[in-house]
Formats: C-alpha cells, sequence, structure tokens
C-alpha cells in the first residue's frame, strides 16, 4: 500500500467498519427506507434507552454549506443552549468513517444542554454515502474515503465550518470564540488531533490556533510513520484520550487495539493530558449504536463519556466545578481494573496535574 493511503489508519478504519462491525458507524444501510427514517428511528431508540435532553433546552439547527474553493459540500448539525444569556464554548465534533452530521447525539445534546454549544461536522468523502450503492464495490468506497486527499480534506472540513459559523453575524453572537475545541471518534479523532496540533513529518500543518482543547476517542495509530511521538509530540493543547479494553479495529496487516490507544496518549505531547480506559467495550459504543459492546455497559458509557467530555472541557475554560478526579470515583466500575492500564490513566502526578486545570471535588 502506497504511503498516500496510509496518512490516517487508511484502509484499517474503513474495511474494520464493515468486516468486523467494530467501526466508527453502522453497518451497510438497507434500500427500503431513507436515511432520515433511519436516523430518526435510532435516535428514538437511543432516546428510549438514555435520557436525552429534549427541545425545550436545546435548538438544533441544520446547515448544508459549500465550500466553493474546495468546491466541497460541508454539511453540519449545530445544538445550541436555547436559554443560554451570554455567549457559550463551542465544539467541534468530527464524525468516524461512514457516520455523518446526525451521529453522537448523545454527546451533542448533553453538551448544549449543559451550555456549551455542538457542531458536528459531516465529511462528505468519507461520511455515510459510503454505504449506498452496489455493496459489491463497498470495498473500493472505503479505500476512497482514507486517501491522503480525504485525511487532509476532513480538517480543512472542520476549518471551513468555524469560519462559517463565526462569519454569520447572528450565530457568531452566541459562540464565545476564545472557547473552542475539538471532539473526534476514530477517524474523526485523527482529524481532531490533526487541527489540534499534531503534524505528519513532510506534511504541511492542518493546526487551528482558535483551538483549546482536544478530545480524542478510540483513536487509531498513524499507521506507516513509524513512532507517534514524531507526530503527536508537536501537540501542546490540554488532551483528553478515552479507550476501552476492547476498543479494537481487527482487520489483517492493520490490526489496532488499546494498546494503540495508549501508545498515542503517550506521545501526546501536551503537559496536561488524561487517559481514561473504560473496561470491556468495543470500538462503536462511542457512537450513537445501541448494544455494541454489551447492551448495558454500551449505556452506561455513554452516559459517562458525555459527563466526562463536558467535565474535561470546563476545567480548561475554567468554569466547572467538577473535575476528573470526583468522575473516576463515580464512575469505578466502568473503569478497567488493569493495572498496567490504570498506571497510565492515573500518573504520579494526576493530583497536581488536576489542581493546575482547575479541577474540584464535586460532581459536574
Amino acid at each position: 500500500m502506497s504511503r498516500t493511503r496510509i496518512l490516517i489508519s487508511a484502509a484499517a478504519l474503513g474495511l474494520s467498519v464493515t468486516l468486523a462491525s467494530v467501526g466508527c458507524a453502522s453497518r451497510a444501510a438497507d434500500t427500503t427506507t431513507s436515511d432520515a427514517e433511519r436516523q430518526a428511528t435510532r435516535q428514538a431508540r437511543l432516546a428510549e434507552a438514555l435520557p436525552m435532553p429534549g427541545d425545550e433546552l436545546v435548538q438544533t439547527v441544520n446547515a448544508d454549506w459549500v465550500d466553493t474553493a474546495r468546491d466541497r459540500p460541508v454539511p453540519v448539525r449545530l445544538y445550541l443552549p436555547r436559554e443560554a444569556k451570554a455567549p457559550v464554548p463551542l465544539v467541534l465534533v468530527s464524525h468516524g468513517i461512514g457516520g455523518s452530521r446526525q451521529g453522537y447525539s448523545y454527546l451533542g445534546r448533553y453538551l448544549a444542554a449543559h451550555g456549551v454549544a455542538a457542531l458536528h461536522v459531516q465529511h462528505v468523502g468519507s461520511d455515510n454515502r459510503l454505504w449506498r450503492g452496489n455493496p459489491f464495490e463497498l470495498v473500493t468506497r472505503l479505500n476512497g474515503a482514507t486517501t491522503e486527499a480525504e485525511a487532509i480534506a476532513r480538517p480543512q472540513d472542520l476549518r471551513f465550518a468555524l469560519d462559517t459559523l463565526l462569519a454569520d453575524p447572528a450565530l457568531a453572537a452566541r459562540i464565545d470564540s476564545a472557547r473552542i475545541a475539538v471532539v473526534g471518534h476514530s477517524y474523526g479523532a485523527n482529524t481532531a488531533l490533526l487541527v489540534a496540533g499534531a503534524q505528519v513529518p513532510g506534511k504541511p500543518s492542518l493546526t487551528d490556533a482558535r483551538l483549546s482543547a482536544v478530545v480524542a476517542i478510540s483513536a487509531p495509530p498513524f499507521h506507516g510513520y513509524g513512532d507517534p511521538e514524531a507526530i503527536l509530540g508537536r501537540l501542546q493543547l490540554p488532551a483528553l484520550h478515552i479507550t476501552a479494553e476492547d476498543d479494537d479495529i481487527r482487520i489483517p496487516g492493520y490490526g489496532s487495539d488499546v494498546k494503540d490507544r495508549l501508545a498515542l496518549y503517550r506521545a501526546t505531547g501536551s503537559e496536561h493530558k488524561q487517559l481514561v480506559v473504560f473496561r470491556d467495550g468495543s470500538h462503536s459504543m462511542f457512537t450513537d449504536r445501541l448494544g455494541t459492546g454489551g447492551a448495558d455497559l454500551n449505556i452506561a458509557v455513554k452516559a459517562a463519556t458525555r459527563e466526562l467530555v463536558l467535565a474535561f472541557l470546563q476545567a480548561q475554560w475554567g468554569d466547572g466545578v467538577g473535575g476528573l478526579d470526583d468522575w473516576r470515583e463515580r464512575h469505578a466500575s466502568l473503569l478497567s481494573p488493569d493495572q498496567t492500564l490504570q498506571d497510565d490513566a492515573a500518573p504520579a502526578n494526576l493530583a497536581s496535574t488536576s489542581s493546575r486545570l482547575g479541577m474540584g471535588a464535586t460532581a459536574p
């Protein structure tokens, strides 16, 4: 495989979704219902299983933006706190391969209900359109979604979406441009790390200086580039890495498991970084999908993850009363009991790090 196809985990990210059913998005959809109907059904089922903030708290705005300079559509979904009386922080959300702006609603709606806007950006070169068309051509479509060109286009999508949002007077007035972070899952985690300061040697920087923190969920390795420290050592923003014991991408030649997630965490150059490892689980339980990783654990981890992301971000922006130390105590039963993982998740300087980040002892 050429280096132009392995900038960001390449075919491992795509094929693992289909062949192992552990990827970033749902399996190929049937042709008897529309995408909107499938999304509505999934959202309804998710709301039945996990309490979701309603429209009385959260305003949802869909927009179909187009980056004319790149001739590329950039659909977005923006979750806004409905009753905010002052400009609020913003989180950019990057989906995994085969995802869409509708995904990760359990996270976006929760953040908005707690005073943080969430802009979910859809990457049209690697979104849910991959599941449409001739099923025998799916592998070809997935390979096309993991080229270097698409890996570069995804961070550019985030930059364009943020530019467009802040150029809209009505929307920009509701956003605090000094408090912007990025969250990504799987392929989206690599995208998030690149806009947050990671850089592949010899490749252009894709960093967006407006960001103040990054959350990487299930980040795959940068295949083909050796030691990840050469890429992630440049990243200096506060960083939260989230994974699980069975957070596996399974594909011959490109297998990736929790040890790879830990390696990326260790390689991250930020002075202020945190790692959380859930027990058991799966790669796709961090999406809106239900059941994967175990029915009960799936819901519990979703609830814990959205609390965790909020607590981490509030700590960076100095407007939270909760903290990761307290979060770990409340969710101890969900965390990995593997001491080798916990040694990374709770380094010796955790208390001092928490103090520097303004983390208290009460629940978020």
